[in-house]
């Protein structure tokens, strides 16, 4: 059995789907019933489970011979990264109980790095605390999602303007589409028995990409000019307060960001494994204008 930990995510989703493609038998966990009702129309067995309730999750992981698992960064929380750890450290309970399994790990480029990288630090953990637990551990890392900058897309609308925490706006780095990472992620959970010990693969987009690159992206797709803007870094505070972020959730995206500018944030040269999605930039920003268009 295939288990896939947060299969309602766009990951999960495009994992779920690529292995019930191939006729997998897989296990879809959820936090609540209703997410599951598309996956169950795809042949998914649904298991209704919280990363935070060992109990449920236990049950969700019986009979597993592969899981993939992603402990996102908890939204809407004051202090997000403990919340993390501790769900970290629940889930990695829950799967020591399953030391054969197979585990695919989804994480981040970056999480190689023990200090001064805000979010992708949180990674960092994560790794670390599957090495103890697993005997048969993928940790795949990946380069940002294109479908973050969904979060500015409204902005740049409505604006004209792409504020972009990426400066300089002409430099290029590695970008992925979410869906990309699942449909890699199936692939290495059905060479399970290829898998001994610790193995590292890192996947990016088809091309890297500029903060330039996204708004001409958006502005093909919207029909609209968008030109992108570096945020000056005394605006990045203030900012993220006042979408609605915590302090210290403003302040992992600070450091994040920081360290991105540094160039420090990048594939782990020489180490692993490579995989590259097939989706283009314009693609995935073209599919979130026409979601938002269509609201």
């Amino acid at each position: 059995m295939h288990v896939i930990l947060g299969a309602a995510g766009k990951a999960g989703h495009t994992t779920a789907m690529e292995l019930r493609r191939a006729s997998h038998p897989v296990r879809a966990v959820v936090r609540h019933a209703a997410q599951g009702d598309a996956l169950a129309k795809m042949g998914c067995e649904i298991a209704v489970a919280d990363l935070h309730d060992a109990r449920t999750l236990s049950r969700a992981l019986d009979g597993a011979h592969a899981v993939q698992v992603l402990v996102p960064l908890p939204q809407n929380d004051p202090r997000p990264a403990d919340t993390m750890r501790a769900t970290i450290d629940i889930t990695t309970r829950a799967l020591a109980a399953h030391r054969d399994a197979h585990v695919v790990a989804l994480s981040d480029y970056g999480a190689e790095l023990d200090a001064g990288t805000g979010i992708t630090l949180l990674f960092h953990h994560f790794e670390a605390a599957l090495r103890d637990v697993s005997t048969k551990l993928t940790l795949l890392r990946s380069a940002e999602h294109m479908q973050n900058w969904l979060r500015v897309l409204p902005v740049a609308l409505s604006t004209g303007v792409l504020p972009s925490f990426h400066d300089p706006v002409d430099k290029r780095f590695p970008t992925v589409s979410a869906r990309d990472v699942g449909a890699v992620s199936a692939r290495l959970l059905s060479d399970a028995s290829r898998v001994e010990g610790i193995r590292i693969v890192s996947v990016e987009g088809p091309a890297r990409v500029s903060a330039n690159d996204v708004a001409r992206s958006i502005a093909d797709a919207s029909g609209r000019p968008v030109e992108a803007r570096a945020l000056p870094r005394d605006q990045w505070a203030p900012t993220l307060l006042r979408a609605g972020l915590s302090d210290q959730h403003a302040q992992l995206i600070i450091e994040l960001f920081d360290a991105h500018n540094a160039g420090r944030i990048d594939v782990q040269e020489g180490v692993g494994g490579r995989a590259f999605g097939a989706t283009p930039l314009h693609r995935a920003i073209g599919d979130m204008v026409s979601s938002i268009q269509l609201r």
